[in-house]
């Protein structure tokens, strides 16, 4: 039997009381009471919906992940470009930045770390095929290009008043030379092209 709409209203409430709650307090810290009063609803009728947080967890980290591979769209041929997307991302949501920062932090091996080793082992695969292919220098790791990658493009996930912190000691403080500091930095380590790298070559 299909459940009425309503249900379907209050999961939604749920889902998106938890990312507040996950993202502001992390998982260890976030509390099912909070969860269900910002979600109109009660602890009750969460657990319909989620047997608890580590499930509510890896649900949320599940959509998250998809909406940043839909998002984002890797191209091992042109990763400095795909650096810069992950760079739009994460300053635009800073708060989807910290919410999967968390669970990193806390369910490292567990259920709820599922997704995110799974899109780790899919990527660095890409990787790896894109070396074989000739399309990134084979000196690399393929797990630390990903690692390093990752790194640089959220480097100003929620870090952006730091600009402004330094002041006068920024030659630009405007938000497009961070991102165009980005894509720079991945173009250093790993140009579009092996062949692009040696021979200068557009």
């Amino acid at each position: 039997m299909t459940p009425p709409r309503s249900a379907d209203t209050v999961r939604d409430r749920i889902l998106t009381a938890a990312r507040a709650e996950f993202s502001r307090y992390g998982i260890a810290g976030a509390r099912i009471d909070r969860i269900a009063r910002a979600a109109k609803t009660s602890k009750e009728r969460l657990y319909v919906y989620f047997r608890g947080k580590e499930a509510l967890y890896g649900f949320i980290a599940e959509q998250e992940m998809a909406a940043v591979a839909e998002a984002t769209r890797m191209d091992p041929a042109n990763l400095p470009e795909y650096a810069g997307r992950v760079h739009d991302y994460f300053v635009s949501h800073p708060d989807r930045y910290r919410l999967m920062q968390w669970g990193q932090l806390e369910f490292a091996g567990t259920a709820a770390d599922t997704v995110i080793l799974e899109t780790i082992r899919r990527k660095t695969e890409q990787l790896r095929k894109a070396q074989e292919a000739g399309q990134l220098d084979p000196a690399w790791d393929p797990i630390d290009i990903l690692v390093l990658l990752n790194q640089i493009a959220a480097a100003w996930a929620g870090g952006l008043d730091l600009v402004q912190a330094v002041g006068d000691l920024v030659r630009d403080p405007s938000a497009a030379a961070r991102r165009a500091a980005v894509v720079a930095a991945v173009q250093r380590l790993f140009p579009a092209t092996a062949r692009n790298a040696d021979t200068g070559s557009p």
